[in-house]
């Protein structure tokens, strides 16, 4: 062994291996700091890294066998050692530099992959630390405007509010927050006001290894709030090393408003618009919107969250001319005041979409807004929504996936998502989707009602429907929630032919409950109108299908263009034997909403007037529009055929029969 350590020192491989690491190391610092700068990919240190390191044994090889002298490079000559020695001397130097590498890599390459941070981040809720906790709103607004301007730089990813939401209070681990969210920073903050005072804590922290990065403390005037959160956004921008546009720096620079008072009003209407299936909060959100645009009427953000606000509301409750009218005035005013805020393109575009089905001009202004909210998960999820409309399911899915990747912790991207994997028959992947929404919230009841109408669809099922009612019995829910929830029980127990139980189900909700819901009392008398029918209570039936042509006539005249409406109609004009007049009324509904138009919706207003040509007895037409469902995209399987009772009248025909053999073989 002395033999092999005095020919090292004969040979100067020591002054070569200490200058090797030298250089090295110089080396592999300068990259850390260069190629984070120059924009390389992660993976570029490492390759620097590990060529050194493969280069380390190869080094001692070169000095050993090669010396530099005046003469220039010369072989070194050997040693008068027996030749077993100088085999013994080699292969000791070469397991040296592979063992000095290796233990080298071990150390280095783990440093070199978290040296490199990801352009991602999620901001945390800021805790509230002021003494009225009423201010608990100014600090979710506080965070959602750094948020939302984070979220217009097209080189970071950044988590959506929904999904931060839920770890508001709580001590959970920074690593387990990054991994659950998939990005690799996380920004927690606290707020204090008092009167017109606020100061604001931020910490920037790896999520890889729970290391403080950045911290900030601001002690402001309350008028230098929206300066504050620029210029937080501006410098977690920095340390992200994520690259600004010109434009994306104007629109972090704007303030929204001058006023303070406005920006209060704007941040409670904020908070109070995620409510979104409950009415009376969203009629506050209304309110709090209309006070911030009248102390600022040049609040062009404000103007486009309330208009689509209103959207919402025409989509969801209240689908009327005024609040259609309302919805598009309000996102104009937006795109006047500031043509080039994406928030507003976003909100002309949904005025489009729920207010008038224009679903081209829609994803055009979806386009636009998503140029400018690269990081909005509802931005891809409205344009996912279009595309299936358009019939393009495949990048509606890959838009609607990318949804779900900027807001994994909530359940509507994840919904949304299963209704495209069920129109395609896909029940396996619709499934598995929505039991990720499931495990996010195990008490949804959207969720829960898609998870028990898929079971239906895809194998006849309802055991998991009745599991889903039993579990909601103890979960509290708004009025709207409550008449959904029993409806939807008593469309079971009628699948079921439980028509006692669903009889008892629907006529248990009062109308004052229903009368300002959509599909309210209509849906209630048309369902008791059905289980009455089935029990041969025919005076019954007739008197509870009149209520629902009389209550749908009435919504119709508020809403004359709400398809679903039209088709609920003829169905009840069908049971009461005005032929012409359900006729005219299906081919009303199929006008409004043609599949040519609407890939999405169009297949269930067709499936309506299916069961228009059932009820009446038209057995050739009924089947020949349901061969047509089945051979394409829509919610129609064999298996919901084969349990729904409304098909009872096809039930015997032969070629009914032989479309339910054609395509439960290729199901």
């Amino acid at each position: 062994m002395s033999g092999f350590f005095e020919e090292v020192k004969r040979r100067k491989v020591y002054r070569v291996a200490a200058a090797y690491v030298i250089a090295g190391g110089g080396i592999i610092q300068l990259a850390s700091a260069a190629f984070p700068a120059w924009e390389l990919p992660s993976w570029a240190l490492r390759l620097v890294i590990m060529l050194l390191l493969i280069g380390f044994p190869i080094a001692l090889i070169l000095a050993w066998a090669f010396d530099v002298t005046p003469q220039g490079i010369r072989a070194t000559p050997s040693a008068t050692a027996p030749r077993m020695h100088r085999r013994r001397n080699v292969i000791m130097l070469v397991a040296t530099g592979v063992i000095v590498s290796a233990i080298a890599g071990f150390f280095l390459l783990p440093r070199a992959s978290a040296h490199k941070i990801d352009k991602s981040i999620a901001v945390l809720p800021f805790e509230n630390l002021s003494d009225d906790k009423e201010n608990a709103y100014f600090a979710d607004g506080i965070q959602d405007d750094v948020l939302t301007n984070l979220s217009k730089i097209g080189d970071l990813k950044v988590i959506s509010r929904t999904s931060v939401m839920p770890y508001r209070g709580k001590s959970s681990n920074v690593r387990e927050i990054g991994k659950a969210l998939g990005v690799s920073t996380v920004l927690e903050g606290s707020v204090r006001r008092s009167g017109n005072r606020v100061r604001i804590n931020v910490q920037l922290i790896n999520a890889a290894n729970d290391e403080h990065i950045w911290a900030e403390d601001y002690d402001r005037d309350l008028t230098d709030v929206l300066a504050i959160q620029t210029d937080l956004a501006k410098k977690i921008t920095g340390e992200l090393q994520a690259k600004l546009s010109p434009e994306e720096k104007a629109q972090m620079e704007r303030k929204p408003t001058e006023n303070g008072e406005a920006y209060l009003a704007f941040v409670q209407a904020q908070n109070l618009q995620c409510a979104v299936e409950d009415f009376d909060k969203l009629k506050q959100s209304e309110q709090l919107y209309e006070r911030a645009v009248q102390l600022d009427p040049s609040f062009a953000l404000a103007f486009a969250r309330h208009s689509q606000l209103e959207s919402w509301i025409v989509h969801n409750f209240d689908r009327t001319s005024e609040r259609r009218e309302k919805a598009r005035t309000f996102a104009e005013r937006a795109l006047r005041l500031q043509p080039d805020l994406p928030e507003a393109h976003l909100a002309v575009g949904f005025s489009y979409y729920y207010g008038d089905n224009n679903f081209d001009a829609a994803l055009r202004e979806f386009e636009i807004a998503q140029r400018g909210l690269p990081n909005e998960s509802e931005v891809y999820l409205a344009i996912g929504a279009i595309q299936r409309r358009q019939g393009k399911w495949a990048e509606s899915t890959a838009n609607l996936e990318k949804a779900v990747s900027l807001n994994p912790k909530d359940v509507w991207p994840l919904q949304n998502l299963t209704f495209n994997y069920a129109m395609l028959r896909n029940y396996d992947v619709a499934t598995k989707t929505i039991d990720r929404a499931l495990a996010l919230d195990p008490n949804a009841l959207e969720p829960l009602e898609v998870k028990s109408r898929l079971a239906i669809a895809e194998k006849g099922d309802f055991s998991v429907a009745e599991n889903a009612f039993e579990a909601v019995k103890s979960i509290p829910m708004t009025n709207e929630q409550k008449a959904k929830t029993a409806s939807a029980r008593a469309d079971v127990f009628l699948l079921e032919r439980k028509y006692r139980e669903g009889l008892q189900e629907a006529e248990s909700l009062p109308d004052d409950m229903l009368a300002s819901f959509s599909k309210g009392l209509g849906g209630k008398y048309y369902l008791i109108g059905f289980a009455r029918k089935a029990l041969h209570d025919e005076t019954g039936a007739r008197a509870a299908f009149l209520k629902a042509k009389s209550a749908i006539e009435e919504q119709l005249k508020r809403s004359p263009d709400a398809e679903d409406a039209h088709i609920q109609l003829a169905k009840v004009l069908a049971y009461l034997n005005e032929k012409d007049s359900a006729l005219a009324e299906a081919q009303r509904a199929t006008e409004l909403l043609p599949e040519s138009k609407d890939a999405f919706g169009g297949p269930e207003i067709t499936g309506g007037v299916a069961e228009v040509h059932a009820i009446l007895g038209d057995n050739d037409r009924a089947i020949e529009i349901l061969d047509g469902l089945l051979s394409r995209p829509s919610s129609v399987t064999v298996q919901g055929l084969e349990v729904n009772p409304i098909w009872d009248p096809l039930r015997n025909d032969p070629r009914f029969q032989a479309l339910i053999e054609k395509y439960g073989a290729k199901a």
